[in-house]
């Protein structure tokens, strides 16, 4: 004899057992799409990309600018050690431009600034660009890269083998002149440096 219920018949035995399991992976692929269509992840940018200066790029004609970073301005002038300037803007593009020629760049967009441009990380080869940037001393790190700018002011290589106006303060209030280094910065520095040839460290990251 069949089974009957209210509503009719009753589902065969083998049906009842899977109705539950297809109930619920159909509820979790509704979710699932419900979610992509209300948070969808943002799209990549790849392909071969151009610097426009130490921190932005241009990809496919979408500008790009790197976050966690701010490079010197292009025509930004920094100090080295002697207090001889140097193009520190147009070698932090020149640098840039060298990662790109590498090859394809993948960037993932985390939003856009006031400028419209699309706010990104990027990489090239597997390498990230923002932190081959400031690991050469020709950016600084932001909210990010802490790690590769200990390692740069610690060799003194790039912006940090002498001294430097901020590029936001280079924005905002144009060229300058070598703003010299305060007593107190010659002395943590000096102190730092027997500390390092005290304990042999000097060569240490």
């Amino acid at each position: 004899m069949p089974r009957w219920t209210r509503r009719g018949h009753a589902l065969p035995s083998p049906w009842r057992r899977l109705a539950r399991p297809l109930l619920a992976i159909g509820l979790l692929v509704a979710a699932t799409l419900l979610a992509a269509r209300l948070d969808p992840l943002p799209p990549r940018f790849v392909g071969i990309a151009t610097a426009s200066d130490g921190d932005s790029l241009r990809l496919s004609g979408d500008r790009i600018r790197l976050v966690g970073l701010d490079a010197p301005e292009r025509d930004q002038v920094c100090w080295d050690a002697a207090g001889a300037p140097w193009p520190c803007g147009k070698r932090a593009h020149t640098e840039l431009a060298r990662l790109l020629r590498l090859g394809p760049a993948t960037c993932q967009p985390q939003g856009s600034d006031k400028y419209g441009r699309t706010l990104a990380r990027c990489s090239v080869a597997g390498a990230d660009l923002g932190a081959a940037m400031v690991r050469a001393g020709l950016a600084l790190a932001t909210n990010a890269y802490g790690s590769e700018e200990r390692a740069a002011r610690s060799d003194r290589i790039g912006v940090w083998q002498g001294r430097f106006v901020d590029p936001a303060t280079w924005r905002e209030d144009g060229p300058s002149d070598d703003p010299g280094s305060g007593w107190i910065e010659s002395l943590f520095v000096a102190l730092w440096d027997w500390v390092r040839e005290l304990t042999g460290a000097r060569n240490l990251r």
